[in-house]
C-alpha cells in the first residue's frame, strides 16, 4: 500500500512538471509577444506626435475600432502632416466635420496588417496560394462611397449605387471599397519602374522608396496589438474613381457623354430596395449605375476584375480620355467618314452628335474600349501595355498627355490624341465603318477574319463587296432571324450553306499582299487569295473562276489605302465569284474543237472509266479539295500514243479515245490521274515548291500508295518531273484581256496548266 501511494505521488509530480512545461511552450508560441504594443489608438497616443490624427479618429467614430481587437494597417499622418493640410486648405482641426474625418481615417485604414516584409507582396488565393513576392502596389481600404444622388433611367434625379462588378447587376455584401496605392522599392524594381514613373504623377513629392500616394513613410512597422502603423507625412483623402475623374473634367465631356448614352443602364431589384430601406429608413427605389459588358470595365467599379478576391492588390484599370476637340475631329475624319456627303465635308459638332446616335453598338464599344486598359499603364510602359482590343497605348507620355491622375481603381490620362485603333485604321475599317453599304460584308468578316484583317503587321488587298452587289447576285441577310439567304430563278434557300457560300466569296476577295503585290493592276498576273484559290488581274480588271465561267469582266474603279493595305472598288456592282461547274466541264471550255488546246486530253477523260456522265465529274475527286491539273498539249498526247502510253495508232499517233480493252482503259485512267496534283494548287509564281519537292497525284500504285511527281516552281518557270525523270514545262499563259489562258486557267479550287510534254508513270 505504501509503495502504491509513493508511485502515485511520483506520477502526480511528473504530471505537474510536464503540464507546466507544456503550458510554458504554448505561451511562448501563442502568447502575446513582449514587444507588441497596445492597440493602434493607444499606440498613437503613446507616440505623442499624432494628436491631430487622434482627434480626427474621435470625430470619425473609429476610436473603438482602433482600440479593440482586429487586424489593420494604418497609414497614419503625423501632426506635421496635419499642419500642412490645415495650411494648404485654409482650415483647422475644429473645422473638420465627421464625414471628412471618416474619409481621412478609413481611406488610410487597410484591411489586414502588413509590415514591409509583405507590403509589396500579392496575396494569392489560387495556385500558387500564398504570397507572390513584389507583385502588389495597392490594398483595399475601409472607405467606400455609398448611396448618392444622380440622374437615373429617366434622366430625373434619383438615388444611385455604383456597380461593384463588371457587367453584372450588383453583388450584395460588397461595399465597393476603394483601394489606396503605395510605391515600395522592391515592387518598383521588379516591375522595371523608376522614380520617374512615380514623379510623373506626383511631381512635387519626394520619392523615398516607400510612398503612399504623394506621402512619404517616415516611420515604418510600428507594431500594435491589432495591427501595424506606418507613419506618413501627408494627410490623404480618398482618391476619385475613374468615373469621378472624367465626370469632373469638362474637357472630356464628349467621351463621357458617349459612355453614358450608349453604355450605361440603371437597374434595381427588391433586394436592393429593401437593403436601402433598412440602411436609411427611406422607401424610394435605389438604382445601380451599371456599364455594359461590351466595355472593358465599369469605370465606377472599385474591384479590379475579381477573378480572385485580391486582384485589386496587383492591378488596376487605365483610361485614356481624349479631349473634346480631338475626339470631335477624329469622329469627323475617321469614324463618320462614310456618313458624310463628301470625304472633305467638315461636320458641325451638333451634326456629329446626331450621327453618333446612329452608329452600331459595336463601333461605339470599339471607340471607347480603344482607350480602356485592364491593366495599369505606367508612364514608361505605354508601348508594352495593351488595351482591351490588344493594342499598345499609342501615346507619347510627354507630348500627348495633358492630365494624369492616380485614382482609387486605376490610372487616368487626359490626352490630346485619340487612340488610332486597328479596327478603324486597317482594311477591316472600310466595311466596318460603312454599315449602310457594307453590313453583310462586315457580318461575314466577323465570322473569323476580323482578327487577321485588323493586324497592322500583315498587309492585305481587299476587293469590296457592297450590299447592293450581293443583293443583285441574289444574296441577303435577315437581321430578325439572323440568317443568310440566296434567291435564284424565284427559289430561295437560307441557312449555313448560304453563309458558307458567302464566306467563300469573301475569301476570294481577300488577298494577303505583304509586299504590296496588287498595288499596281495595270499589268497582268495571278495571285493566291485567302482561301487558297486564285484570281487574275490584267489592265485594271479582275477575274476569278466564277467570272471566267460567267463571262463577266470586273473593272477596278477606285481604291483607298489603310495602315495595312489597300481596298479596291469594282464597277457595275460587281463581286468576285467562284465557279460552280465541275472540273471536266471547265476543261471542256478549251476543248470544243480538234484544234482547241485541251481537246485530246479532254476526249480521253470524258470517255474514260473514271468519268461519271450523270454528274459530269471525275471519280476520285474530293469535294472542297484543291487541285492542279497539268494538261499536255495535243501534240504531246499524240506522242504518248506513239510511245504506247495511251491507246491509239502507234505508227501515226492518232488517239483512240474509246478503247475496249481493259488494259487500255486502265492506262487511260492512270494517265489522267497522274496529271492531277491532289490537295494543292500551284501557280508559276515561285512561291510553292520553289526548290523542287515531291507532290502527290491522284494516282495510286498497286499497293495503294500515292504516286508523286516533282514540281520545280520558279517565277514564270513552272516545271514538273515524272518518276522516270522526264520533264515537262508549263507553257506561258495567254494574256489577252478576256483571259482565255491555256495555263493559269481558273477552275473550282483548281488551276489548269498546259504542259509541253506528257507525264509517264510506272505501275
Amino acid at each position: 500500500m505504501y509503495k502504491l501511494l509513493k508511485n502515485l505521488l511520483l506520477l502526480l509530480c511528473v504530471s505537474i512538471v510536464f503540464t507546466s512545461c507544456r503550458k510554458e511552450a504554448l505561451d511562448n508560441y501563442y502568447g502575446r509577444p513582449e514587444n507588441l504594443g497596445p492597440p493602434i489608438y493607444q499606440t498613437l497616443e503613446s507616440k505623442g506626435n499624432f494628436k491631430s490624427l487622434l482627434a480626427v479618429i474621435d470625430k470619425s467614430g473609429y476610436k473603438n475600432t482602433l482600440s479593440a481587437a482586429g487586424y489593420w494597417t494604418l497609414f497614419a499622418p503625423n501632426d506635421a502632416a496635419f499642419q500642412k493640410y490645415f495650411t494648404d486648405n485654409s482650415t483647422s482641426l475644429d473645422k473638420i466635420d465627421a464625414e471628412t474625418a471618416r474619409k481621412i481615417v478609413t481611406y488610410c485604414l487597410v484591411y489586414n496588417a502588413y509590415q514591409t516584409d509583405h507590403i509589396a507582396d500579392f496575396q494569392s488565393t489560387t495556385q500558387p496560394v500564398g504570397w507572390v513576392p513584389n507583385n502588389a502596389y495597392k490594398r483595399r481600404t475601409a472607405y467606400y462611397d455609398s448611396y448618392y444622388t444622380g440622374n437615373g433611367p429617366d434622366g430625373a434625379s434619383t438615388t444611385l449605387l455604383s456597380s461593384n462588378r463588371n457587367g453584372i447587376l450588383y453583388l450584395l455584401g460588397d461595399n465597393n471599397n476603394k483601394y489606396i496605392p503605395y510605391f515600395y522599392s522592391t515592387y518598383m524594381a521588379t516591375r522595371g519602374l523608376t522614380e520617374a514613373d512615380y514623379k510623373y504623377f506626383f511631381p512635387n513629392a519626394t520619392y523615398s522608396g516607400f510612398n503612399v500616394v504623394d506621402a512619404q513613410v517616415t516611420n515604418r512597422n510600428i507594431l500594435a496589438e491589432n495591427g501595424v502603423i506606418h507613419e506618413i507625412d501627408r494627410v490623404l483623402l480618398p482618391l476619385p474613381s475613374l468615373e469621378d475623374q472624367i465626370t469632373k473634367n469638362a474637357q472630356y465631356s464628349l467621351y463621357k457623354r458617349i459612355l453614358d448614352q450608349f453604355m450605361v443602364t440603371y437597374l434595381t431589384s427588391p433586394d436592393l430596395n429593401n437593403r436601402y430601406r433598412v440602411n436609411t429608413g427611406k422607401s424610394n427605389s435605389v438604382y445601380v449605375k451599371l456599364y455594359s459588358n461590351l466595355l472593358a470595365y465599369s469605370p465606377n467599379n472599385e474591384n479590379f476584375l475579381k477573378v480572385q478576391d485580391n486582384d485589386g492588390q496587383a492591378e488596376g484599370y487605365t483610361l485614356f480620355a481624349p479631349t473634346n476637340d480631338v475626339l470631335y475631329k477624329y469622329l469627323n475624319d475617321v469614324v463618320l467618314e462614310f456618313f458624310k456627303s463628301t470625304p472633305t465635308q467638315q461636320l458641325t459638332n451638333a451634326q456629329i452628335d446626331a450621327l453618333v446616335n446612329t452608329l452600331p453598338p459595336g463601333i461605339i464599344a470599339d471607340l471607347l474600349n480603344a482607350h480602356m486598359f485592364q491593366a495599369t499603364v505606367w508612364p514608361s510602359k505605354f508601348a508594352t501595355t495593351n488595351n482591351f482590343l490588344n493594342e499598345p497605348a499609342r501615346f507619347s507620355s510627354t507630348a500627348d498627355i495633358v492630365q494624369k491622375q492616380f485614382c482609387s481603381n486605376g490610372v487616368f490620362y487626359g490626352a490630346t490624341k485619340v487612340q488610332a485603333t486597328n479596327v478603324f485604321s486597317t482594311v477591316y475599317a472600310r466595311a466596318y465603318l460603312d454599315p449602310n453599304n457594307y453590313s453583310i460584308m462586315t457580318l461575314l468578316l466577323n465570322q473569323g477574319l476580323r482578327i487577321a484583317l485588323t493586324n497592322p503587321g500583315i498587309r492585305y488587298t481587299v476587293f469590296m463587296m457592297p450590299d447592293a452587289a450581293l443583293k443583285a447576285a441574289g444574296y441577303n441577310y435577315d437581321a430578325t432571324t439572323t440568317t443568310f439567304s440566296y434567291t435564284s430563278n424565284g427559289a430561295t434557300v437560307s441557312g449555313n450553306a448560304v453563309r458558307d457560300q458567302l464566306i467563300r466569296i469573301l475569301q476570294l476577295s481577300i488577298v494577303p499582299t505583304q509586299n504590296n503585290e496588287l498595288n499596281d493592276l495595270s499589268g497582268s498576273g495571278i495571285i493566291e487569295t485567302n482561301n487558297g484559290e486564285y484570281i487574275r488581274w490584267n489592265n485594271n480588271t479582275i477575274s476569278s473562276g466564277g467570272t471566267v465561267e460567267s463571262g463577266t469582266t470586273l473593272n477596278v474603279v477606285g481604291s483607298k489605302d489603310y495602315s495595312n493595305g489597300r481596298v479596291y472598288y469594282l464597277g457595275n456592282n460587281g463581286i468576285i465569284t467562284y465557279p460552280v461547274k465541275t472540273l471536266p466541264q471547265q476543261i471542256a471550255v478549251n476543248a470544243a474543237t480538234t484544234t482547241s488546246p485541251y481537246y485530246n486530253f479532254y476526249r480521253y477523260l470524258v470517255n474514260s472509266q473514271i468519268y461519271n456522265a450523270n454528274t459530269q465529274d471525275l471519280t476520285g475527286l474530293t469535294l472542297g479539295a484543291n487541285y492542279t491539273v497539268f494538261i499536255p498539249t495535243n501534240e504531246a498526247i499524240v506522242q504518248a500514243v506513239r510511245d504506247g502510253v495511251l491507246p491509239g495508232n502507234a505508227a501515226t499517233g492518232v488517239p483512240n479515245f474509246t478503247p475496249t480493252a481493259t488494259l487500255d482503259k486502265d492506262n487511260v485512267a492512270r494517265f489522267i490521274y497522274y496529271h492531277f496534283l491532289s490537295g494543292i494548287t500551284i501557280a508559276p509564281d515561285g512561291k510553292k515548291s520553289p526548290n523542287g519537292t515531291a507532290q502527290p497525284t491522284l494516282l495510286k500504285n498497286a499497293n495503294g500508295d500515292v504516286v508523286n511527281i516533282t514540281v520545280i516552281n520558279q517565277p514564270n518557270n513552272l516545271r514538273v518531273v515524272d518518276v522516270n525523270g522526264r520533264q515537262a514545262t508549263v507553257l506561258p499563259p495567254n494574256n489577252a484581256s478576256n483571259f482565255p489562258a491555256t495555263s493559269n486557267y481558273l477552275g473550282t479550287r483548281t488551276l489548269f496548266h498546259q504542259i509541253n510534254n506528257y507525264l509517264k508513270y510506272i505501275y
